[in-house]
């Protein structure tokens, strides 16, 4: 499947390909991807499928969404690309490097694992949500909005699942987003990545010390399957660590991806 991306930086600098995860967008990686690339990154954030502007499928799977990414490697021609990827962006960036680590340089992982997660009614309950909104009688954002938060009370949430709300025309709205495809496979993205294969290569870990997605016990488990991995935790960060604490993930991740700190090095 041909994604959708965005791109920063300069090409022919070191590829640097950003995942992003589950109801997300390649948007909300356009502030961290714009000032990384400053660091000398040839910067790509695709749509995955089923999400932004990237194609829908009836099939949503982690074997269709890898594929989907190395379809995109070999598009470009991006030699040694680095990986990042977040929740289920970051099963994707692991399955790939763990069945193809000579082509990638390094990984860094947020905030997700390798285990089964089983059904997370959370998310459930999120897409039924948008799925409620009759936007045939929507004429704003705001409506929208308002209409969201009588069953999803967070405010970050609901304007994170806003992004994937765009204007088809002057008078529509509607969402980029395949809700009803996502919730068909649901089940499949709580799936775990079960394979003796190793991935070598400097691999970096952030987890949020507020979230369940990486515990302490799941240490030794992401150490089998990546033996140099480092695991960092923001404390007090949610599941979205990277936009809860915006600046010390980015100086975390910088010195992980320019291989600036000895212990980051090749």
């Amino acid at each position: 499947m041909k994604l959708h991306f965005r791109r920063y930086g300069k090409e022919g600098n070191q590829p640097l390909l950003i995942l992003h995860g589950l109801l997300g967008l390649s948007d909300n990686w356009v502030t961290f991807g714009k000032r990384i690339a400053d660091e000398g990154f040839d910067v790509v954030i695709p749509d995955q499928r089923n999400h932004g502007q990237s194609p829908h499928s009836e099939t949503f799977n982690y074997l269709a969404l890898t594929d989907d990414v190395m379809e995109l490697i070999n598009s470009l021609s991006l030699k040694k690309p680095i990986l990042l990827g977040h929740s289920m962006g970051g099963k994707v960036a692991m399955r790939l490097a763990i069945e193809n680590p000579e082509i990638v340089k390094r990984l860094q992982i947020v905030d997700i694992s390798l285990k089964a997660y089983g059904d997370r009614p959370h998310h459930r309950n999120i897409i039924k949500a948008m799925q409620s909104i009759d936007l045939s009688k929507i004429s704003s954002r705001s409506e929208a909005e308002a209409q969201l938060s009588e069953k999803i009370k967070e405010l970050r949430i609901r304007q994170f699942l806003l992004k994937n709300l765009h204007w088809r025309d002057k008078q529509t709205l509607e969402w980029r987003i395949n809700l009803d495809g996502i919730a068909a496979n649901l089940n499949q993205m709580f799936d775990a990545i079960q394979t003796a294969d190793v991935f070598t290569k400097p691999t970096l870990f952030i987890r949020g010390g507020a979230s369940d997605y990486i515990l302490p016990e799941d240490y030794t488990h992401i150490r089998h399957n990546f033996p140099r991995a480092e695991i960092i935790t923001i404390e007090d960060a949610s599941h979205w660590v990277h936009a809860e604490a915006p600046e010390q993930f980015y100086q975390l991740s910088s010195g992980f991806l320019t291989g600036k700190p000895d212990w980051f090095k090749e």
